[in-house]
């Protein structure tokens, strides 16, 4: 590949860190995981915006968890049209392959993608290329449901922290619209959470159903 390049020193530094800092039995616990494969009991779909340390959110170690990041943390509804889906890719596979028993989305403070979203919508919407880009077009997940929550009359801060929220509570309900999500959640194979996290102090909040709110832990 003639444009692929070298890594760049400051990240092989890091690497050899890094691997230096393993302890003996966490050497042991990533061989055992090469020679048996994974079997991780819960998967987590994340922004992929760099401050999010998923990792760091439960003090996870190799093969804890299945992660699939992307920009706003959103599940697009299934859509069987014979194109390639990403996410949709990922969510098959850790329900019917690795039959993980947790399915977790998590939102968080200060996301760019739900801020995009807010700007373009209140601004009458996307225009010339961005309403085309693939950014633009994963957004539209999030586009409808900006106008009602906009209309509440809250200050931009409480509307876009009630957009985060909202980013998880959407991506739930389209897991649902997967019929072997909904088969595993109805067999009580499968347990779908939501959660939210403050990046500037690590706090945590889980979606409580029968409240229909958010709540610390």
């Amino acid at each position: 590949m003639e444009h692929a390049e070298p890594l760049p020193a400051f990240l092989v530094s890091r690497h050899r860190a890094r691997r230096a800092s393993l302890t003996a039995e966490q050497r042991a616990r990533r061989a055992e995981l090469a020679d048996l494969g994974q079997r991780p009991q819960a998967m987590i779909v994340a922004c992929c915006d760099s401050r999010v340390m998923v990792t760091d959110v439960f003090g996870l170690e190799a093969g804890d968890f299945f992660v699939h990041r992307n920009i706003a943390n959103l599940v697009p509804p299934f859509t069987p049209d014979g194109q390639q889906h990403g996410t949709s890719a990922t969510i098959e596979f850790a329900v019917t392959s690795l039959r993980v028993k947790h399915l977790i989305v998590m939102g968080h403070s200060g996301c760019g993608g739900v801020e995009s979203c807010h700007e373009s919508q209140t601004s009458g919407g996307r225009k010339g290329p961005e309403a085309t880009s693939f950014v633009g077009r994963w957004l539209d997940i999030l586009a409808p449901k900006v106008g009602p929550i906009a209309s509440l009359g809250l200050d931009r801060g409480r509307t876009l922290r009630a957009l985060e929220h909202e980013t998880v509570l959407l991506s739930l309900r389209n897991l649902m619209t997967f019929p072997f999500v909904r088969e595993a959640v109805e067999a009580g194979t499968l347990h779908l959470h939501g959660i939210w996290q403050d990046l500037g102090d690590a706090d945590l909040e889980v979606y409580d159903a029968a409240t229909g709110a958010f709540r610390p832990i």
